[in-house]
């Protein structure tokens, strides 16, 4: 908050009265002061005499609209001007007070000018479809996703960059919520952009914001995206689509947490955690000159690898139930047959989880009596042949998985190293998974089917 007022009086009351765990109180004696303030940081909401020494009031109002657009300003006025402080409200000020006032009087309207702030920003994030409510979940017992899952827990609380690479429809979005949702500032924005969803001639606009009058069809100033993620956290997708003037900014911003608006001659500052992702291979990107070097090292403070779906085949029987208990309409319960499970397995998905989604849903839509047959699935996975021929009925998803493992063992005469490698898991998973479903008996004893 942003007290200016000229008398030292109101300012030292300001500074020692209406400070707060999260209020911060920053005062100016003049307007040249306040726009000098305004110009470096953002504020919530400013306390504004009308009568200054060195400028009109109403001037000053105009000049922090345009600046900060979601700020709120309330007039502290004398007896003498409250038509003045009225007229200031009919042009955008929140609210207005005389002096002398009562401190409990400010502080409820500073209260409810806060208020005010903290929704139309909120309004300005869903409106722009930039923040999803839902805690993300990962799906899977694998090793290489139960190591993802572990780099997760160690990074969440340290406030620093982290990269997270996977091909296409891995999750890497899924990864750098779930970071967000398990860090100090989870109850803060979350804002989601895909770099090479936007025009390349909007990126630095979009990214750092623009001043009114920056360039043709800038009239009005508009916040970016760092000053959107103040206090939260900015995920930025395919951050190898960035053109290499925005890179170069970026790293700045990285490197001291100050940026630039288009169009503005001031520098800004802003409290942002990184996350970024990307299905490039960005060294072989550096190498090729098509990404900035300086940037890479900076962003790969901590380096998060989604292996691909084919590589953990394991995790398909738990996906599938995720998505049939999140696909399916309400009031009813979705099963698989046999078959449909091993063709899910086979199939090499190029499209990772997101295919693996996309398939399980059109299948609901095309099912009879809510059973998916394979008559359900598309040609490409059909095409081949199951993984294993499995009962023909429906399983529960611990039958499938336990039937899977009796399978594999008995084609490879008990080898557990086979039976694991035909699997797709670690011989430690395998025994395991024979642990849980009782398929050690006891030692040297191995229960299978035929």
């Amino acid at each position: 908050m942003l007290v200016i007022d000229d008398e030292p009086s109101i300012r030292k009351l300001a500074e020692r009265e209406l400070v707060s765990e999260r209020r911060l109180i920053t005062t100016a004696s003049s307007a040249s002061e306040a726009l000098s303030l305004i110009e470096q940081q953002d504020f919530d909401v400013i306390i504004l005499d009308i009568r200054l020494p060195d400028a009109d009031g109403m001037d000053l109002l105009v000049r922090f609209r345009e600046t900060l657009p979601d700020v709120e300003v309330v007039i502290i006025t004398g007896y003498g001007t409250i038509e003045s402080a009225i007229a200031a409200m009919k042009v955008g000020a929140y609210d207005y007070i005389t002096k002398p006032f009562q401190l409990e009087h400010l502080e409820l309207i500073v209260e409810k000018a806060y208020e005010r702030v903290s929704l139309k920003r909120e309004n300005r994030i869903l409106s722009r479809a930039l923040v999803e409510a839902p805690i993300p979940r990962l799906v899977g017992t694998s090793r290489g996703i139960q190591q993802v899952m572990e780099m997760i827990r160690k990074v969440a609380t340290w406030d620093v960059p982290v990269l997270i690479t996977g091909e296409s429809g891995t999750g890497k979005d899924v990864v750098a919520r779930t970071i967000h949702a398990l860090s100090k500032r989870s109850e803060k924005p979350l804002i989601v952009k895909n770099c090479g969803e936007i025009q390349k001639d909007l990126i630095r606009s979009e990214l750092f914001g623009h001043v009114k009058g920056a360039f043709t069809g800038a009239d009005q100033t508009r916040e970016g995206l760092l000053g959107i993620a103040d206090r939260g956290t900015l995920f930025l997708d395919e951050i190898g689509e960035l053109p290499e003037d925005v890179q170069a900014a970026l790293l700045r911003f990285l490197e001291n947490r100050c940026y630039r608006r288009v169009g503005d001659p001031h520098e800004r500052r802003a409290d942002v955690r990184l996350i970024f992702a990307t299905h490039r291979d960005l060294k072989k990107e550096v190498e090729a000159g098509r990404f900035h070097e300086a940037l890479y090292y900076r962003i790969n403070v901590f380096h998060i690898h989604i292996p691909p779906l084919r590589e953990r085949r394991e995790d398909i029987p738990l996906l599938v139930e995720h998505f049939l208990t999140r696909l399916s309409p309400p009031g009813t319960r979705y099963r698989i047959t046999d078959d449909v499970l091993g063709y899910l397995i086979n199939y090499n998905w190029p499209g990772n989880v997101r295919e693996l989604r996309n398939v399980i849903e059109r299948a609901i839509i095309l099912a009879e009596n809510e059973l998916l047959t394979p008559k359900t699935l598309p040609m490409e996975i059909t095409s081949g042949q199951p993984a294993s021929h499995l009962p023909m009925s429906s399983l529960k998803l611990s039958e499938m998985e336990k039937y899977l493992i009796q399978k594999a063992l008995s084609i490879h005469r008990g080898n557990k190293r086979k039976a694991a490698q035909s699997l797709g898991i670690s011989r430690k998973t395998l025994y395991r998974k024979m642990k849980t479903y009782g398929l050690l008996k006891r030692e040297g004893s191995i229960t299978t089917v035929s």
